[in-house]
């Protein structure tokens, strides 16, 4: 048993905490998580946090319905009350973490020695720097203005591409190669006239390609009024838009579309958020990047599942001394060859483009085996499944390649949209996900399913068991007595790089 700390549950996972508390041999704390009719969260502790080390337990993942989580732990001390969340339906990742934040503060005003954050699932570790499409696809492509306006400057335009880096301007650089930014109209008319003080830069951007302009008088005194100048000054006459000595061409520049769009780096802001609300200490586990810890000031404990999941293929897996460990992607190649090593098995690794196949070469593939499977048994080894487009894409190479039998180890199994159904659809044989997730709703579901004497996805028309979210290939694994030891280590100054390096 431990003494003087308080495992406070957020809203997410409360199984999970109590299996946790289970370990430790102390009950968890008493507190109410609450939502107004208007959605804010009110959070309540009726535990003493005075000059204690405080454990705040909240996961992420995929929402599930308030109610059912308010009937579940919303008052662990036996009272009875009613929950203002009444309506309010679907939970997000951003209601926990603000859950979670509001927590932190109350600790912390409550005169908590410490504060730990522990968070199974680290949330907004996985968001690319680059936007995608819905199929995988980064748009890094010009968009329909960009394209429009290089077709109308003509076969000899050139356009700004996200790798080309313009000169520094400088009054010796006639032109900035490669951006032309929509001004052809504007050098089109300077290599056909000359300019006076008579003119605004300004207007020449919407004349025609072919100016004609005020110039000052012949010497036969004829005004040449609406004629054009001689091509003999066509190379004294032109400008660039960073030309120096000419100032005013600067109010003609137009920035081109297609420009690099920013994307937000959401793991820094995460870091602060937590750092600002008061936690003293982060223990996550298997971070998607390792070098988020990089963005807090604070101790961050990287646990690695990396011996639950050894443990499970030593056990469960008949004949695993044949079997293929193979990566899905390039991201995860480090952390399946740790474990292939390990074990002594053979490693293998796919690698994968996120964008689609051009259409004059549709005969070759976005994935690429490196490695040889055939009459073998492959784990699939990820740290994270979202979407599940990965895996199931993988399984079915795999198969193509000649494997007997597909199955995928995953520490975080978030299984968003409609990942389930693709599972289902694919070659996987068996999902091996812990339950940093809650995946209660996936077990419960296939339960009902299989209620009957038939284990087959249910009717919705006949049943209560949403198909969407039955999974028969999933199986859960319990990390939390994981979770437990390093908390008692932490608690009595122990080492934990036993549960954070990634080694034997």
């Amino acid at each position: 048993m431990v003494r003087n700390i308080v495992v406070l549950s957020g809203s997410s996972h409360p199984k999970f905490v109590d299996s946790v508390c289970e370990y430790l041999g102390i009950p968890p704390a008493s507190r109410v998580l609450e939502k107004f009719s208007s959605g804010e969260t009110r959070c309540e502790i009726r535990d003493s946090i005075r000059g204690k080390d405080v454990y705040i337990i909240q996961s992420f993942g995929v929402g599930t319905d308030r109610n059912a989580a308010n009937n579940n732990n919303n008052n662990t001390d036996g009272s009875s009350s009613t929950s203002a969340t009444a309506g309010t339906g679907h939970v997000t990742v951003n209601d926990y973490f603000i859950e979670l934040c509001i927590m932190i503060s109350a600790c912390k005003t409550g005169s908590a020695r410490r504060v730990t954050a522990v968070l199974p699932f680290f949330p907004y570790s996985r968001q690319p720097d680059l936007p995608y499409t819905r199929t995988g696809a980064p748009l890094v492509s010009r968009n329909r203005d960009a394209a429009m306006m290089t077709a109308m400057e003509g076969q000899g335009g050139v356009s700004y591409t996200f790798e080309s880096v313009p000169p520094t301007p400088a009054a010796h650089i006639p032109r900035t190669a490669g951006l032309t930014n929509g001004v052809s109209k504007l050098v089109n008319g300077l290599s056909n006239s000359s300019i006076t003080r008579g003119i605004d830069i300004r207007d020449m951007v919407k004349a025609p390609a072919t100016v004609t302009v005020t110039g000052p008088a012949s010497d036969d005194g004829n005004n040449s009024l609406g004629e054009k100048q001689p091509q003999q000054q066509k190379a004294n006459d032109t400008f660039t838009t960073h030309d120096y000595e000419n100032p005013t061409m600067a109010m003609a520049f137009q920035q081109k579309a297609g420009f690099k769009p920013m994307m937000a780096q959401a793991g820094s802001l995460i870091a602060d958020l937590l750092t600002c609300a008061g936690a003293d200490r982060i223990v996550t586990c298997d971070l998607h990047e390792s070098t988020y810890q990089g963005f807090f000031d604070i101790p961050v404990d990287n646990l690695i599942a990396k011996p639950l999941l050894k443990r499970y293929i030593q056990h469960h897996i008949e004949n695993y001394k044949e079997a293929v460990i193979v990566s899905p992607d390039a991201g995860g190649a480090k952390r399946a060859a740790a474990i292939a090593d390990s074990l002594g098995l053979q490693f293998a690794l796919i690698h994968k483009e996120r964008r689609p196949p051009s259409k004059a070469h549709t005969k070759y593939p976005t994935m690429m085996l490196i490695g040889n499977v055939a009459n073998r048994i492959c784990i699939l080894v990820d740290d994270l499944a979202d979407t599940a487009n990965t895996i199931t894409r993988a399984a079915k190479l795999l198969k193509r390649e000649g494997a007997v039998q597909v199955i995928a180890l995953i520490t975080h199994g978030v299984f968003s949209g409609d990942a389930i159904q693709r599972i289902n659809a694919s070659a996987l044989d068996q999902v091996v996900v812990t339950n940093t997730v809650a995946q209660d709703r996936h077990l419960e579901a296939f339960r009902a399913a299989g209620a009957g004497g038939k284990k087959k996805l249910p009717d919705k028309n006949q049943n209560d068991v949403d198909p969407r979210v039955v999974c028969g290939k999933l199986e859960v694994l319990d990390i939390a007595p994981f979770f437990a030891e390093a908390i008692r280590r932490i608690v009595f100054g122990e080492s934990i790089s036993m549960l954070v390096r990634d080694g034997d």
